[in-house]
């Protein structure tokens, strides 16, 4: 029986070994060694390029009227009728609304009535002034009475003058029973219907017009940034661009017209304006948006991808293609950037290439190798689905994840897809590169 034990634990073990030498044998090492990465990390690379780049200030702000008017009756009254549609475009001058006018129109009368009157008594006085001057001369009758017309004629100039101004005042009155609009603009909800009894300089109101073309946009900037916005103010005139949620579609473009002349304590902000044509009325009164303040121009900045700048212990830093295919780390000064490119001030030069993936095994000076990510359609056509590396389809892969990750990581800070200012303002970032989406496709056998 212990024989018998021995030689089934024997089995056992001669099976366990077998299975052990099928998958860690040298056939399996064998496999490992092509799939792994002895001939280098493959990494794709792009050319730093130059050229001319917008310096962009970004903004939040809110959609406000040109001019906005509350239409209310200037006199009591019923109202006989709405001559308006809700939501129309009305231009100034247009009659909004009646009033019945009759009692004005009364009144009007009366004033004409006792002008008449008063004009008549002034001519009547003016030809005994006449008369009495001539007696006067020639001693017919006394000096005194002579006087006495003079001043009756002054007296009923004056009276005539009152009652002129008293036709004027309703003449006025009986024109504000036709409720015009002040301004050209467009008319909201109206807040009173026909038939309702109306007073002057009480609450009732009629309509609120509000001018969209032109329109206005007050936003807000950082303090730190009244220097370098006042300095370029002086230079001339400073163009914004406005956008919509997306951070992404131009909705109306304009010019600055107001830095306001004081700073906010409680946010550390100063408040602009700017004027937009609105043509398209694409801006709504109260509407929130975007706001891109251009101030200046970079001439032949030197532009790499956002993905390949990375972040280390200190500071940004990018990976070139040094000698003998090796990576070579270099430190560099970003001086801004967006969701798809960095500005680069210091560190790289225009033509030099830069890494932009593959970052998951790559150290300095590790050695690479170059896949093709320039051309994705000759590439394809030139390889068969069998012959095609698959170092270089999963790095394109790679790749492309990692640009939707360094896209997706400036834009929780950049509210826009144009450049920006660098971390020492708001609204801008810095974009690591780390690749964890690389690292975890790793080559295998072709």
């Amino acid at each position: 029986m212990v024989i018998k034990r021995i030689l089934i634990v024997s089995v056992m073990l001669l099976a366990l070994a077998g299975l052990l030498w099928f998958g860690f044998g040298p056939d399996q090492s064998k496999k490992q060694g092509r799939s792994g990465h002895h001939g280098g990390v493959p990494v794709l690379t792009q050319a730093a390029t130059t050229q001319n780049v917008p310096v962009i200030l970004h903004g939040v702000g809110t959609v406000q009227a040109f001019q906005t008017v509350t239409v209310k009756p200037q006199v009591g009254g019923k109202l006989l009728s709405i001559n308006f549609t809700e939501g129309q475009q009305v231009h100034e001058g247009d009659v909004l609304a009646k009033i019945d006018p009759t009692t004005y129109r009364a009144a009007l009368e009366e004033s004409q009535g006792k002008l008449a009157m008063d004009q008549a008594s002034l001519a009547n006085a003016r030809l005994d002034l006449k008369r009495y001057a001539k007696l006067a001369k020639t001693n017919y009758v006394s000096q005194q009475q002579a006087d006495q017309a003079r001043a009756t004629v002054r007296q009923d100039a004056a009276q005539v003058k009152s009652d002129q101004a008293s036709v004027d005042g309703a003449q006025a009155t009986l024109g504000y029973t036709s409720i015009v609009a002040p301004i050209s603009g467009r008319t909201g909800i109206r807040m009173v219907d026909e038939g309702n009894i109306v007073s002057a300089g009480g609450i009732d109101a009629i309509v609120v017009i509000t001018q969209l073309q032109p329109i206005n946009v007050v936003f807000t900037l950082p303090a730190d940034d009244i220097g370098r916005v006042r300095a370029a103010a002086n230079g001339g005139v400073l163009p914004v661009s406005v956008l919509g949620s997306d951070s992404a579609t131009v909705l109306d473009t304009g010019k600055l017209t107001v830095i306001n002349n004081q700073v906010d304590e409680t946010t550390g902000t100063i408040k602009l304006k700017a004027r937009l044509a609105n043509d398209k009325q694409n801006l709504w009164p109260g509407q929130f948006v975007n706001v891109r303040l251009q101030i200046g121009m970079l001439k032949q900045a030197t532009i790499v991808p956002v993905a390949a700048v990375q972040q280390g212990p200190d500071g940004a830093f990018v990976y070139l293609v040094g000698k003998g295919d090796k990576a070579a780390m270099q430190p560099v000064k970003v001086v801004q950037q967006n969701e798809t490119q960095a500005v680069i001030g210091q560190g790289v030069t225009p033509g030099e290439p830069v890494i932009t993936a593959g970052f998951g095994q790559l150290s300095d000076g590790a050695r690479i190798k170059v896949g093709n990510a320039g051309k994705p359609k000759d590439h394809a056509q030139n390889k068969t689905a069998e012959q095609a590396d698959p170092h270089e389809s999963q790095l394109q892969v790679a790749a492309n994840s990692h640009t939707t990750n360094a896209q997706a990581q400036a834009g929780r800070h950049t509210p826009d897809n144009r450049f920006g200012k660098m971390s020492g303002s708001r609204g801008l970032t810095q974009t690591t590169g780390t690749d964890e989406h690389a690292a975890k496709k790793r080559p295998s056998t072709p």
